[in-house]
């Protein structure tokens, strides 16, 4: 279900703020508006040799983390700014008597039941007990399976992963996908890691299992031989699960079978039976880790049943822990606010309610928030800055010198095939089959996930929709979608510090305008790369072009290996390989496409910044952030994109017009030779 109020990671894209600046530009209205921080600057370092402290440092100096936050930064201030615009819109649906089954009464009432705490205080976790007694009655394995089945058509993702999407080798087509899962640790390697860092969190992942037990009646000598049972078992299916850099290869994790094999190669698992209860009609599903699969059967068949009870038990309660009384909030803050993101404290309700409304009605939540807070002149301008920038791309691929002139030709029909998705959806989605009452918001939450499986599942062998969203408009992110082929802009992402019509190019094209050469970059990363341009799995290099792309790319990888982010912690160059790519792509689209502006062209300074200093100064603005240990630790582990720091020095330090913008020479710390710097895109 999409009840978890706790996620473990946070909003990983970028990182940025509205901030109190002083340097302006005029505005339409003939008043002053201010762009850039330059209070934020730390005098004493040095451009050349760390530019994200020559532009962050005096910040990063006094930035003090809120105790609700694992870090602070720009970004956090546009989400708190963000999340106050719909704070304001549900404060005013919420207390409105408003017509039965419109946008206005689902979500307002849905808001308010989850602001009802002393219903839900009340309740406990009186809504997981029936649940909880269908595990008690299981007998057998199909019981077991049968579980987690109808436990998938609520959208938890118990035992395993489930969803549908395009077809990697056929993308005009739907296809149901399962993959590996199981874990309640955020992947296989922190069961095998014995460093000091990874023992304190699978400590505290051991003591919240055996405090949800507690909670629901075991003494804590029971509940401590259940925990030790269930991990385990957890440790059994993490030996079979691929490592977060091999899941980044799409063609070793593309594995077509037909139900029938499935069936008759692990029938334990009962593929036929599971199907049916996922109301799933295929003849043929992606498995994308077979050997978990082939695992999971083996376990069935060897585990005793009280053990997969155990199991099944507390994952019912740990995915619906959010949504119950404080002991359950709280012990599941515990471990994954505290221990894994270093909080101190939980967020506000309100906060944490405005989030669960967007994740489980945004579409009709998000009809309300455009209405009024995103104006068709913003997507306009916003337009302008996406064609721009891949008529710099364009002519940027045409220049490699690396690339054949037949392989440049297919990658920029490529870029040409781009779907742009600029704002929000234009087909919202239907609920008219969730039913909404103000004073029940855990069946609320049951009756928003059934919908959301519905409307999935209603896709299974049916054309591809490429217009489809999946992000909601107040969302502060993008993306590229390699089987739609498409670069995706919410509304939430279009404000400033990353975009505002009214600032000069110079801080569009260094904000937004690297966020659109970085998702455009992805389309060609080490993994876009290998669709083509009608989101195919499909090798549309030629044999010497692909070998000097992997050259090329094991040069990003070297390069980011090399940077320690805390204490002999090093960047995971091969997870983060695409988003380090994207962003040295990024940067240098952004920055050709900034030259075919008046500005870019011109050189009047701007309270003693050129518009070449102002772009970059802008570019290293939106990634001011400062984060807890324990947060960029766990980051390291498991997210694909590198520190925020280096999302800034990794790029500038191999592209020639920072160095001349800001007289970078040898000696400085960011100073690469001119033939060792790295050029792909």
């Amino acid at each position: 279900m999409k009840r978890n109020e706790l996620a473990i990671a946070g909003f990983i894209l970028l990182s940025l703020a509205v901030c109190s600046c002083n340097t302006s530009t005029k505005t339409t209205t003939g008043k002053e508006k201010e762009f850039l921080d330059l209070t934020a600057m730390d005098s004493s370092a040095k451009a050349g040799d760390n530019f994200f402290e020559f532009v962050n440092g005096g910040w990063i100096k006094k930035a003090v983390i809120p105790p609700t936050e694992s870090e602070v930064g720009t970004f956090l201030d546009l989400y708190n700014s963000t999340l106050d615009h719909q704070k304001d819109i549900l404060d005013e649906v919420s207390k409105q008597n408003n017509a039965a089954g419109s946008l206005e009464q689902k979500v307002g009432d849905f808001y308010a039941s989850g602001m009802d705490s002393a219903t839900i205080e009340k309740l406990g976790y009186d809504p997981v007990k029936p649940y909880l007694q269908k595990i008690e009655a299981i007998t057998d394995v199909n019981g077991i399976m049968q579980f987690v089945a109808e436990q998938q058509t609520m959208n938890n993702n118990l035992l395993f992963g489930f969803g549908i999407g395009p077809d990697d080798k056929n993308s005009s087509m739907n296809i149901a996908g399962f993959y590996q899962g199981g874990l309640g640790l955020p992947e296989r390697d922190y069961y095998f890691n014995t460093d000091a860092a990874t023992k304190v969190v699978v400590a505290a992942y051991q003591t919240y299992i055996q405090k949800i037990f507690t909670l629901t009646g075991d003494d804590s000598a029971t509940a401590a031989k259940k925990m030790q049972a269930l991990y385990v078992l957890e440790k059994q299916f993490a030996t079979s699960h691929k490592t977060n850099v091999q899941l980044r290869d799409p063609q070793s994790n593309y594995n077509k079978m037909s139900v029938p094999e499935l069936d008759k190669r692990m029938p334990a698992f009962g593929w036929v039976s599971l199907m049916n209860t996922l109301g799933v009609k295929t003849d043929s599903v992606n498995v994308g880790q077979p050997a978990f699969y082939a695992k999971v059967n083996e376990l069935l068949k060897t585990t005793p049943l009280d053990t997969w009870k155990t199991y099944l038990r507390f994952h019912v309660l740990n995915d619906a822990a959010g949504a119950l009384s404080s002991a359950f909030v709280n012990a599941r803050f515990d471990y994954v606010g505290k221990a894994l993101n270093g909080q101190q404290e939980i967020k506000t309700r309100w906060k944490r309610m405005v989030s669960n409304t967007d994740n489980n009605l945004g579409d009709a939540f998000g009809q309300l928030y455009v209405k009024k807070y995103f104006t068709e002149d913003a997507k306009k301008r916003m337009l302008e800055l996406v064609n721009n920038l891949q008529v710099a791309f364009e002519a940027r691929i045409n220049k490699l010198d690396w690339m054949s002139d037949g392989t440049k030709k297919i990658a920029v029909d490529k870029l040409h095939a781009f779907l742009k998705q600029i704002g929000y959806t234009d087909k919202w989605r239907d609920y008219s089959k969730v039913t909404i009452d103000k004073g029940r918001y855990f069946d609320n939450l049951i009756s928003c996930s059934k919908n959301d499986y519905q409307y999935q599942l209603s896709k299974v062998g049916k054309p591809v929709d490429r217009t489809e969203w999946d992000m909601t408009p107040p969302t502060i992110n993008a993306g590229y979608y390699p089987n739609f082929n498409k670069i995706v802009f919410p509304a939430g992402i279009l404000q400033f510090p990353f975009f505002d019509p009214e600032a000069d190019d110079a801080i569009n094209y260094g904000g937004i305008g690297m966020v659109i050469g970085h998702e455009m970059t992805h389309g060609f990363d080490d993994q876009g790369a290998q669709y083509d341009k009608d989101g195919n799995l499909k090798n549309w290099w030629s044999t010497n072009d692909s070998l000097k792309f992997v050259a090329k790319s094991k040069q990003v990888i070297d390069l980011y290996n090399s940077f320690v982010v805390l204490d002999s912690v090093h960047i995971n160059g091969s997870l983060t390989t695409g988003e380090n790519m994207a962003d040295i792509g990024g940067i240098n689209i952004a920055y050709d496409a900034f030259k075919i502006t008046k500005q870019g062209q011109d050189t009047t300074r701007i309270d003693g910044y050129t518009p070449d200093q102002r772009f970059f100064l802008s570019f290293a603005q939106i990634w001011r952030s400062k984060e807890k240990d324990e947060y960029a630790r766990m980051l390291i582990n498991v997210d694909p994109h590198s520190p925020a720091m280096y999302r800034v020095n990794g790029p500038l330090m191999n592209f020639a017009p920072f160095y001349t913008a800001f007289n970078i020479k040898e000696g400085d710390k960011m100073f690469v030779p001119a033939d060792k710097r790295i050029k792909i895109w």
